[in-house]
C-alpha cells in the first residue's frame, strides 16, 4: 500500500511522540499535528488498515516495523533538511516548515546529493 503526505505526517508525529514520551496516544498525535480528534480517528483507522500501526487495549499506538520504515525515512529527511536550510542561512522556524513541505517530495537521488554536498549523511 503507498503512503501519501498526510499518511507520512502521521507516522512521522506518531515516532517523534515514541521517542519524547515513551508511548504515543492520538489526543498527543492531534495535538502535534494541530488536527481535531476525529481527524486522529480517522487516519489511525486508515494506518490500522493498511498495517502501519496497530493499537493495544488502552488505545496506545505503536508503528509496524513497514510503520517505523516510513516513519524514520521521513523524519531523517526532516532533520537533515531543516539543517541544511539552516546551513544556508534560512531561519530556524522557516527552515523547519520548509523542510515539511519537501521532505515529501524530494527524490532519493536529490535527498542523497544535498546530504553529500553538506556532509550529512
Amino acid at each position: 500500500m503507498k503512503t501519501n503526505k498526510s499518511s507520512e505526517d502521521y507516522l512521522e508525529a506518531m515516532l517523534m511522540l515514541k521517542e519524547r514520551h515513551g508511548f504515543v496516544r492520538s489526543v498527543d498525535v492531534a495535538d502535534l499535528l494541530g488536527v481535531t480528534k476525529p481527524s486522529v480517528s480517522y487516519a489511525t483507522k486508515h494506518l490500522r488498515d493498511g498495517g502501519y500501526i496497530t493499537m493495544d487495549s488502552d488505545s496506545l499506538i505503536s508503528l509496524t516495523p513497514s510503520g517505523m520504515d516510513i516513519a524514520q525515512r521521513i523524519y531523517t529527511r526532516h532533520k537533515a533538511l531543516t539543517d541544511f536550510l539552516v546551513l544556508l542561512g534560512v531561519s530556524r522556524q522557516t527552515a523547519l516548515e520548509d523542510a515539511c513541505k519537501i521532505e515529501h517530495d524530494i527524490s532519493d537521488e536529490t535527498f542523497a546529493a544535498i546530504c553529500k554536498h553538506a556532509n550529512m549523511h
